[in-house]
């Protein structure tokens, strides 16, 4: 955690032009997005590691409906085949992609699979939200993880029942939507801030005051600014030349803590008013050691009895008296380290901090 903060402390210590970011990498063009595509299907191929299909009665009859398809009538038999799993094959598509593009899929197991590794998902058609069919994803699927097991112990790594299938999809319809119909040029903001949203709209007529002898660009709200493209130059061109103009994004004053894992991010501009902080940690330790009574030798009537002993220690460290507070990270950052705390004693003091109403930004706990 130390060398976190630490870290932390060098990257704030760069010069303020160091922050400057390109505009599409904070904004997007209103309307122009990713469709989420989804679709069911079948893995087969697989060694043994596939669905039961008495417990997963959706993939036998997944199966026999496919083989019913190609003309193989096993209907009333009873299939014991364990190298096929049902999955759910999900694909994001990206904006204005034509028909004939390929696009990469993801396939989660639905059954009681062990290992998707090895499989191949035969031809699946992966629909939008309005119903329609757009891809077919068909392919071998890559799997990362691994799953192995004898009869004493069982080796697993990584999730082995969701697998990759890079250009596994075929687009087999267009997208309604195409940039020559969008009503109008707005640039939404990832993370809404009306200062971002101010500058943005500068950059953007500086460049085109320059460039063209206009302004272009008028802030709307925190989140969306207006555009306006040159009658002279292409819509695709001008929004090509403002994506790769620099700002220096502005954000809130945030801590964000992660209880599970124990992970603190602080940002630049929190503020923390001078308090005093100490921090001790209260150790409790809890030994059973019972004692077994034997009776005596030839004891007839004697019987062994159990004897509860329990032993108790209590232990606290002594804390350490530090003031913290200061104008910017790398103070508050000084002063956290001087304490010498592990994460949890950190997230602890922070929210201390916080309800003191000392702690001059939002804290986020996840």
């Amino acid at each position: 955690m130390r060398l976190l903060l630490a870290l932390l402390a060098i990257l704030l210590a760069v010069p303020p032009a160091a922050a400057m970011v390109r505009i599409k990498d904070i904004a997007s063009l209103q309307g122009v997005r990713d469709n989420q595509l989804v679709g069911y299907g079948l893995v087969i191929g697989l060694q043994g590691s596939g669905d039961t299909l008495r417990n997963s009665p959706f993939t036998e009859q997944s199966l026999q409906s496919m083989l019913d398809s190609m003309g193989v009538n096993v209907r009333g038999a009873r299939l014991r085949t364990r190298n096929v799993a049902a999955v759910v094959v999900t694909a994001d598509l990206p904006a204005f992609t034509g028909k004939g593009s390929r696009i990469d899929v993801s396939v989660s197991s639905l059954g009681d699979a062990g290992s998707l590794a090895g499989g191949t998902l035969i031809a699946t058609p992966l629909m939008g939200a309005d119903g329609s069919v757009y891809a077919v994803a068909q392919g071998a699927v890559a799997v990362s993880g691994f799953s192995e097991a004898g009869q004493a112990e069982r080796l697993k790594q990584g999730i082995p029942t969701v697998g990759r299938i890079p250009n596994g999809a075929l687009i087999e319809r267009d997208i309604p939507d195409r940039f020559a119909n969008i009503p109008a040029l707005v640039l939404e903001l990832s993370n809404p801030d009306f200062r971002t949203a101010v500058r943005v709209a500068d950059a953007i007529n500086r460049h085109t005051k320059a460039q063209y002898g206009m302004t272009a660009a008028r802030e709307r709200d925190y989140r969306s600014i207006d555009l306006k493209a040159p009658a002279n130059v292409g819509v695709t061109r001008f929004i090509a030349e403002i994506e790769g103009l620099l700002v220096q994004p502005d954000q809130a004053a945030r801590v964000v803590i992660d209880e599970r894992t124990g992970t603190v991010v602080i940002g630049r501009d929190v503020q923390v008013s001078t308090v005093a902080v100490t921090h001790g940690n209260l150790t409790v330790r809890i030994t059973e050691a019972p004692e077994i009574s034997q009776p005596a030798p030839f004891s007839y009537q004697g019987q062994t009895a159990v004897a509860p002993r329990t032993f108790i220690d209590a232990q606290q460290d002594g804390g350490q008296l530090a003031i913290v507070g200061g104008s910017d990270l790398q103070t508050l950052v000084r002063g956290l380290n001087r304490i010498g705390l592990k994460p949890t004693g950190i997230i602890a003091i922070l929210q201390a901090i916080k309800t003191a109403g000392a702690l001059q930004a939002d804290l986020v706990i996840q």
